[in-house]
């Protein structure tokens, strides 16, 4: 492989209010950012970055990214009590792929789409999440689709 993925880069209005967001949702970290002469904040995922920057300009509709979580549960949670999910772009805030994984999909404080992965549905406290459609019975699937995963082995 040539490339890997570094970072990702959405809007804020208030970029205080977005990396709270992002902090107390996600538990991402605040990390020393370069002054580009507007507001810009850059947060830790794991290896890899989110930066979060202020200019004035609407976050996409569709446009997305994901992140994968350990604990989907809390996640979920503070969603709720935030109600931070999207059940416009995919018809449903919550789903389970033909590979028993788990999609959620949320709205950042500026409006930017964010899709949470989780990589089995059968380690999910039921009492937490307790719906959680198929994919499979909104859309068929074939046997190519049953294929797909969010989840590559390292490596490619």
């Amino acid at each position: 492989m040539t490339a890997t993925l570094n970072h990702v880069s959405v809007s804020a209005n208030d970029i205080e209010t977005s990396a709270r967001f992002y902090e107390e949702v996600f538990g991402l970290e605040r990390i020393p950012t370069p002054n580009f002469g507007f507001p810009t904040l850059w947060l830790r995922a794991g290896a890899l970055q989110l930066h979060l920057f202020q200019r004035g300009v609407d976050a996409p509709a569709h446009h997305h990214f994901a992140l994968t979580v350990v604990d989907f549960e809390a996640v979920y949670r503070k969603a709720a009590e935030r109600g931070a999910f999207d059940t416009k772009t995919a018809g449903q805030s919550i789903r389970e792929l033909p590979n028993r994984s788990v999609q959620m999909y949320l709205r950042d404080p500026a409006g930017n789409l964010v899709e949470v992965d989780f990589p089995d549905s059968s380690r999910l406290d039921r009492t937490v999440v307790k719906e959680l459609p198929l994919l499979a019975d909104e859309f068929p699937q074939s046997e190519e689709n049953r294929k797909a995963t969010l989840f590559l082995p390292p490596g490619g």
